[in-house]
């Protein structure tokens, strides 16, 4: 099979879909693979690093896709790209379609046999293509929450890990699961009060013993929520339903009892957004400002530290995009985890989740493969 990369166009995506070392993989198993010129500068590996690795450099996209059977990549893909795939086609990438109509109307048109990173699992039922990129994510929400909270970025002003003689900042994660962790983590490393929200008591009681007593923990509930936001210094909303659109759990109403420059930080974007008030942002210009509370939302944060966050998201999509290469759609016939990645296949919706928020009928998987 032949494997394209093309350089990501997302604004500020710098990481890459194959990293060299990925690259040397998949011609170790007899594939050629196809990288645009330029599309590893963003992680220090240069044409001859791919070329060494066995890659051939192509000059434009357009030559990637357009001789390609399968395409890697890491963002969604824009409407300049979404147009050059093809029904004998596999895309292998991040997706989000739930909050996305325009791009799932292009795929549906091109035939593509897409397959969303967010949505392939584990035997355990985790999402171990988004696990590590939800690392990176909830660690960089509260360097982004703690760089516009401070007055020069439009914030409170305030020092998240206090001084003696002056309390830390409050931080409020709603949501327990990869991003809260992480976040929790960061922002315990920095001596932040912290509180996690979520609505599995299990959760919650592995997180407690996790951090020892160096957090609180709470069940969400509405009251709990508004307690937490109004009396936060910095709110990081981390709540995930796999394929979906995240849930709006802060609304406008809210923004009113939260303190004057307090910071909204959303991990959701991907999927929407889990504030009323959030729409996405860029690295260009991260952070805009509603009722006095200042947003950070941001649709690709692992971007900003892509040395990082492509060799972490490469070292998950591996295995699978091996099988991909190998065997073709084969692959998702076999592999229950891969095919629950399977969200667009020659027309069809094939995600539940994804066909319930947009209004579409979800054609069963399985079936549209044996077709």
């Amino acid at each position: 099979m032949r494997v394209g990369c093309p350089k990501e166009i997302k604004n500020h995506e710098y990481r890459v879909g194959l990293t060299p070392g990925s690259v040397r993989e998949y011609v170790a198993h007899g594939h050629d693979v196809l990288v645009e010129t330029g599309a590893g500068a963003g992680i220090g590996a240069d044409d001859n690093a791919y070329r060494a690795a066995g890659a051939t450099i192509a000059k434009t996209a357009e030559d990637v896709f357009a001789k390609s059977d399968m395409i890697v990549k890491v963002k969604e893909p824009q409407p300049s790209e979404w147009v050059q795939l093809r029904e004998d086609q596999i895309l292998y990438t991040y997706l989000h379609l739930a909050p996305d109509p325009e791009q799932t109307r292009g795929l549906i048109a091109s035939g593509v046999t897409a397959i969303a990173y967010e949505t392939v699992t584990d035997a355990r039922g985790g999402l171990p293509l988004l696990a590590p990129m939800s690392e990176v994510a909830g660690r960089l929400a509260i360097q982004a929450g703690a760089t516009a909270l401070q007055k020069a970025n439009g914030g409170r002003g305030v020092l998240l890990g206090g001084v003696p003689g002056v309390l830390p900042g409050k931080v409020a994660i709603i949501g327990g699961g990869v991003v809260g962790l992480n976040a929790a983590k960061m922002a315990v490393g920095l001596g932040a009060d912290v509180t996690i929200m979520d609505r599995s008591l299990p959760r919650l009681r592995e997180l407690d013993d996790i951090f020892n007593g160096r957090v609180h923990t709470r069940y969400s509930t509405v009251e709990a929520l508004e307690e937490e936001c109004f009396s936060s210094d910095v709110v990081v909303g981390a709540v995930l339903i796999p394929g979906a659109a995240a849930p709006k759990l802060v609304s406008r109403e809210m923004l009113s009892g939260m303190k004057q420059g307090a910071v909204l930080v959303d991990v959701a974007i991907d999927q929407g957004g889990c504030f009323e008030t959030s729409h996405a942002t860029t690295h260009s210009d991260p952070t805009y400002e509603v009722d006095g509370i200042i947003h950070y939302c941001v649709a690709n944060m692992p971007g900003a530290v892509p040395v990082t966050s492509a060799h972490a998201l490469n070292n998950a999509t591996l295995h699978y995009g091996l099988q991909l290469a190998d065997k073709g759609l084969k692959a998702l016939v076999d592999d229950q985890n891969l095919r629950n990645g399977l969200n667009v296949h020659k027309g069809r919706i094939t995600n539940q989740a994804v066909a319930d928020a947009l209004g579409y009928e979800m054609a069963e998987a399985r079936s549209v493969l044996a077709a």
